[in-house]
Protein backbone atom coordinates (compact mmCIF):
# COMPACT_ATOMS: atom_id res chain seq x y z
CA UNK A 1 0.00 0.00 0.00
CA UNK A 2 2.95 2.00 0.65
CA UNK A 3 3.81 2.60 -3.21
CA UNK A 4 0.21 3.86 -4.51
CA UNK A 5 0.34 6.95 -5.79
CA UNK A 6 -2.81 7.99 -4.26
CA UNK A 7 -1.35 6.64 -0.19
CA UNK A 8 1.90 9.09 -0.74
CA UNK A 9 -0.62 11.96 -1.93
CA UNK A 10 -2.49 11.65 1.21
CA UNK A 11 0.29 11.29 3.29
CA UNK A 12 2.17 14.55 1.62
CA UNK A 13 -1.09 16.44 2.70
CA UNK A 14 -0.77 15.37 6.40
CA UNK A 15 2.86 16.01 6.49
CA UNK A 16 2.13 19.66 5.06
CA UNK A 17 -0.37 19.51 6.97
CA UNK A 18 1.33 18.82 10.36
CA UNK A 19 3.92 21.14 9.43
CA UNK A 20 2.03 24.32 8.65
CA UNK A 21 0.39 24.08 12.37
CA UNK A 22 3.30 23.53 13.57
CA UNK A 23 5.75 26.18 12.58
CA UNK A 24 4.71 29.69 13.50
CA UNK A 25 6.67 31.00 9.79
CA UNK A 26 4.40 28.90 7.72
CA UNK A 27 0.66 29.74 6.62
CA UNK A 28 -1.65 29.13 3.78
CA UNK A 29 -4.43 31.91 2.40
CA UNK A 30 -7.25 29.09 2.60
CA UNK A 31 -7.18 26.61 5.88
CA UNK A 32 -9.33 24.20 3.42
CA UNK A 33 -8.56 20.41 2.94
CA UNK A 34 -8.28 21.23 -0.67
CA UNK A 35 -5.89 23.47 0.00
CA UNK A 36 -3.66 21.08 1.77
CA UNK A 37 -4.24 18.47 -1.34
CA UNK A 38 -3.31 21.48 -4.21
CA UNK A 39 0.17 22.41 -1.97
CA UNK A 40 0.51 17.97 -1.73
CA UNK A 41 0.02 17.93 -5.92
CA UNK A 42 2.86 20.59 -6.29
CA UNK A 43 5.02 19.43 -3.43
CA UNK A 44 4.92 15.78 -5.10
CA UNK A 45 5.22 17.87 -8.81
CA UNK A 46 8.54 20.00 -7.20
CA UNK A 47 10.35 16.49 -5.97
CA UNK A 48 9.43 13.58 -8.73
CA UNK A 49 11.37 16.38 -10.98
CA UNK A 50 13.35 19.02 -9.31
CA UNK A 51 14.62 16.89 -6.65
CA UNK A 52 16.81 14.49 -8.72
CA UNK A 53 18.32 17.13 -10.78
CA UNK A 54 19.27 18.65 -7.51
CA UNK A 55 20.73 15.72 -5.88
CA UNK A 56 22.43 14.68 -8.89
CA UNK A 57 24.23 18.59 -8.82
CA UNK A 58 24.72 18.25 -5.33
CA UNK A 59 26.44 14.57 -5.11
CA UNK A 60 29.80 15.98 -4.04
CA UNK A 61 28.25 18.18 -1.21
CA UNK A 62 26.20 15.34 -0.22
CA UNK A 63 29.27 13.22 0.13
CA UNK A 64 31.30 15.79 1.77
CA UNK A 65 28.64 16.59 4.27
CA UNK A 66 27.74 12.55 5.06
CA UNK A 67 24.19 13.46 3.59
CA UNK A 68 23.66 16.53 6.07
CA UNK A 69 23.41 18.25 3.08
CA UNK A 70 20.11 16.75 2.10
CA UNK A 71 18.34 18.69 4.86
CA UNK A 72 19.31 22.14 2.43
CA UNK A 73 17.90 20.80 -0.59
CA UNK A 74 14.98 19.70 1.58
CA UNK A 75 14.18 23.09 2.26
CA UNK A 76 15.24 24.29 -1.11
CA UNK A 77 12.54 21.96 -2.31
CA UNK A 78 10.11 23.17 0.11
CA UNK A 79 10.68 26.89 -1.02
CA UNK A 80 9.72 26.21 -4.48
CA UNK A 81 6.85 24.25 -3.37
CA UNK A 82 5.65 27.44 -2.15
CA UNK A 83 6.96 29.43 -5.01
CA UNK A 84 5.08 26.91 -7.20
CA UNK A 85 1.83 26.88 -5.63
CA UNK A 86 1.99 30.72 -5.50
CA UNK A 87 1.67 30.94 -8.88
CA UNK A 88 -1.41 28.47 -9.28
CA UNK A 89 -2.69 30.95 -6.33
CA UNK A 90 -2.72 28.26 -3.67
CA UNK A 91 -0.39 30.87 -1.36
CA UNK A 92 2.07 29.28 1.00
CA UNK A 93 3.63 31.57 2.69
CA UNK A 94 7.23 30.85 4.36
CA UNK A 95 8.86 33.77 6.17
CA UNK A 96 12.33 33.08 5.83
CA UNK A 97 15.09 30.16 5.26
CA UNK A 98 14.57 28.83 9.24
CA UNK A 99 10.82 28.07 8.69
CA UNK A 100 11.50 27.01 5.71
CA UNK A 101 14.24 24.52 7.05
CA UNK A 102 11.50 23.76 10.56
CA UNK A 103 9.20 22.88 7.61
CA UNK A 104 10.74 20.56 5.56
CA UNK A 105 12.01 18.44 8.44
CA UNK A 106 8.66 18.47 9.95
CA UNK A 107 7.18 17.17 6.62
CA UNK A 108 9.85 14.48 6.53
CA UNK A 109 9.88 13.05 10.10
CA UNK A 110 5.66 13.14 9.55
CA UNK A 111 6.43 11.09 6.33
CA UNK A 112 9.12 8.64 7.46
CA UNK A 113 6.66 8.14 10.65
CA UNK A 114 3.24 7.22 8.34
CA UNK A 115 5.21 5.01 6.52
CA UNK A 116 6.23 3.16 9.35
CA UNK A 117 2.69 2.52 10.60
CA UNK A 118 1.29 1.74 6.99
CA UNK A 119 0.87 -2.09 5.66
CA UNK A 120 3.59 -3.15 3.39
CA UNK A 121 2.22 -4.09 -0.42
CA UNK A 122 3.49 -7.31 -0.73
CA UNK A 123 1.35 -10.19 0.89
CA UNK A 124 3.02 -11.94 4.30
CA UNK A 125 4.27 -15.32 3.96
CA UNK A 126 3.52 -17.66 6.59
CA UNK A 127 5.75 -20.38 8.16
CA UNK A 128 3.72 -23.96 7.28
CA UNK A 129 3.22 -25.42 10.55
CA UNK A 130 5.49 -29.11 11.12
CA UNK A 131 2.86 -31.57 11.27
Amino acid sequence: MKNSWIIRFIVNAVALYAAIAIVPGLSVADESWSTYLLLALFFGIINAFLAPLLKLLTCPIYVFTLGLFSLVVNTLLFMATGWLSGLFGVQLNIQDFGAAFLGALIVSLVQMVLFAVLPEDRPRVHAKKPN
